[in-house]
């Protein structure tokens, strides 16, 4: 068991990546929240998962929802040592004037502001436990930006950015912080990622992947276990690319 007693919080967790991490890192013995917006979701995850899990709805773009989940995370459990920045979201792909200053606000709400909101809620209890690890799920967009995803690449370079700044400045507090960068998974935003979910459109991104796939849920669950893991206590301000080959 690698994560043997170890509380996970992870946001984004009714669905997708995060719903896989949950339930990985449950199979590995942590007790885990299901943080997310979607509130049936989150029971769901929670109910297959069991008693070591507990659902919580919390809306990332929100100060007091997020410290709200990580209180109610912490008074159940008892503490907390793990935290997965994985909700995320994104504009439809189109030309960067079409996108809506409504639309470029709630990309960066939820996927970068939230990462400032957890590490004031988060920060202050793993310094007072003496260390813990925190995980931003970037993406592959902010590594190798396409057009028609403007606002949300930088949303992602700044969640990858943040995750080395972050990283330094924590270091000495013995708290772990480390990135993925997953590639598009065959996940609900994928139509909005690609601008449309046309065959010829799915085969034109899978051709730039040279593993020839679009990321699976358990790719990406497999890599935060590694890094939340004892066997990566070395490893902090990695931005791990999870991406079949997307970013060489």
């Amino acid at each position: 068991m690698r994560l043997q007693d170890k509380v996970a919080l992870i946001t984004g967790a009714a669905s997708g990546f995060g719903a896989e991490i949950a339930r990985m890192f449950a199979s590995e013995g942590a007790l885990v929240a299901v943080v997310d917006l979607n509130s049936d979701g989150a029971r769901n995850v929670s109910a297959e998962i069991g008693n070591a899990s507990l659902p919580v709805r919390c809306d990332v773009s929100s100060a007091a929802d997020v410290r709200n989940a990580v209180e109610e995370t912490r008074t159940h459990f008892g503490r907390l040592d793990i935290v997965i920045n994985n909700a995320g979201t994104t504009h439809k792909n189109k030309p960067m004037l079409d996108v809506a200053e409504a639309e470029f606000d709630r990309v960066f709400a939820v996927n970068v502001k939230s990462l400032f909101h957890m590490a004031h809620a988060a920060v202050p209890i793993m310094r007072a436990q003496g260390g813990g690890v925190m995980i931003n799920v970037g993406s592959t967009a902010g590594l190798r930006p396409r057009p028609g995803l403007t606002w949300y690449n930088g949303s992602k370079g700044a969640a990858n950015l943040l995750t080395k700044s972050m990283a330094v400045e924590l270091a000495p507090d013995k708290i772990r912080v480390n990135g993925l960068a997953p590639v598009a998974g065959d996940t609900p935003l994928l139509p909005s990622f690609l601008g449309s979910d046309s065959p010829e459109v799915r085969a034109k991104f899978l051709a730039s992947i040279p593993l020839g796939r679009f990321a699976k849920p358990a790719d990406v669950a497999a890599a935060a276990l590694f890094l939340a893991s004892d066997e990566a206590e070395f490893l902090t301000g990695v931005v791990l690319e999870v991406d079949g080959g997307r970013t060489i």
